[in-house]
């Protein structure tokens, strides 16, 4: 996971790295409050690359020229982003730029400092003469930092000032169990002083769980790149965001791309896809396979969009029988907590069943085998409530079927 420059640069405060005064702007008249002296930079807060040549940075002089162009970077996507923040930042002459990092090697299994006098636009094919490098093969000490900026040919004060920030972004990258941490550029001024003009910090996903605050910023950074509630429910999950009727619940990313090619080669219109082998990365709670089932199921149960739920689940797993608890459950009482389903119609003639979709359930494998005899032997008021089968290719037109019927409908 990376993150925006704006955030980046809120850790590169707190760890002491220099940053230049700088301001969130969220709407361009944020600019009539601006703490900030003029001129300014105004750039453009998304994850794609290229900014300046796309036009996603500007240099402004005065605030009337700020709130203009602010709204032309705001409606301007870059490799189809619109930022919805943007970050103005004080204006920084620099006679010197360079490039520094520090990067998990995995070839080596150990973190690498990287240090290059260019910056901004490296040939990356041309790197490797010259860029220089440090393996950190012990425990750190700020003898490596040193050794990086010797071998960038640097000297004296300048040398002493480098080699302080090459330890700052060690210590943030021990610290936030980080892949990279990156500045490009770090500006140097005719005075000497150094400054991170641009930085860029890839999270560890696996490591996300030990660190809260960086989970609650990965659940909004997912929110607001999503467009269903569902998936937005489902926070950060391993989830495929369609638009079709039929839902897709496997315990496998291969298993939900071949399920989904199924539905599609069957003329079905495939809707969220979710793989529920791991658990999320963001989550540090214990988690289960039957609770990441049980919770996905009770808010695919609030999607009108979705008609049928396809679970696909192949191989064995040590909660074969609980998995079908939960189906089981699912089918005969909606929920065990109403308040997560769609509210229940008071028209007494209408089946409750309509609240909630039907279910397709192939299971194979060994740990299947009991569940998938529990779930056939259970009885519902509709024999087309759930469907079980073993075989993908009857499920799949099974869900396909039902997707199509006009005797079904979600109210």
């Amino acid at each position: 996971m990376d993150l925006l420059e704006y955030q980046v640069k809120e850790w590169f405060t707190e760890i002491g790295i220099p940053v230049l005064p700088s301001q969130r702007v969220d709407h361009p008249t944020d600019l009539k409050r601006l703490k900030i002296n003029y001129p300014i930079v105004l750039k453009s807060q998304v994850y794609a690359g290229e900014r300046a040549k796309a036009g996603g940075v500007r240099f402004v002089e005065t605030t009337i020229d700020a709130i203009a162009a602010a709204r032309s970077i705001f409606n301007l996507p870059i490799l189809g982003q619109l930022p919805e923040v943007l970050l103005a930042e004080a204006k920084y002459e620099t006679e010197q730029e360079f490039y520094l990092a520090v990067v998990l090697d995995t070839a080596v299994c150990r973190p690498v400092l990287l240090g290059c006098t260019e910056a901004d636009d490296i040939n990356w094919e041309l790197a490797d003469e010259k860029m220089q490098y440090v393996v950190v093969e012990q425990e750190f000490s700020p003898f490596y930092a040193r050794r990086l900026a010797l071998k960038m040919g640097l000297q004296g004060a300048l040398m002493q000032s480098i080699s302080t920030v090459v330890e700052k972004m060690y210590q943030l990258f021990v610290e936030k169990d980080l892949d990279l941490v990156e500045i490009n550029p770090l500006g140097v001024s005719s005075s000497g002083q150094v400054m991170a003009l641009n930085g860029n910090v890839s999270v560890n996903e696996r490591a996300i769980g030990r660190h809260p605050e960086i989970a609650e910023t990965t659940t909004k950074i997912v929110n607001r790149y999503t467009s269903s509630e569902t998936v937005r429910n489902l926070g950060d999950w391993d989830v495929v965001e369609m638009h079709g009727k039929i839902a897709i619940l496997g315990n496998g990313a291969g298993l939900i791309m071949a399920t989904l090619d199924l539905v599609v080669n069957s003329g079905g219109k495939p809707g969220v896809c979710l793989n529920l082998r791991h658990a999320s990365v963001t989550e540090t709670s214990p988690d289960t396979f039957k609770s990441r089932l049980d919770k996905a199921l009770r808010n695919m149960a609030t999607d009108k969009s979705i008609q049928v739920i396809l679970i696909n689940f192949l191989g064995s797993i040590s909660q074969g029988t609980e998995v079908s608890e939960v189906i089981a459950d699912f089918v005969e009482s909606g929920a065990s907590e109403p308040q997560s389903f769609l509210p229940s119609r008071s028209n007494g003639g209408k089946n409750r069943r309509e609240n909630f979709p039907r279910l397709v359930v192939r299971l194979a494998g060994s740990e299947f085998d009991k569940a998938r005899k529990h779930l056939a032997a259970l009885k519902t008021p509709s024999d087309t409530s759930i469907v079980v089968v073993e075989d993908l290719d009857e499920g799949v037109a099974e869900a396909v079927r039902l997707a199509r019927s006009t005797a079904y409908r979600r109210f």
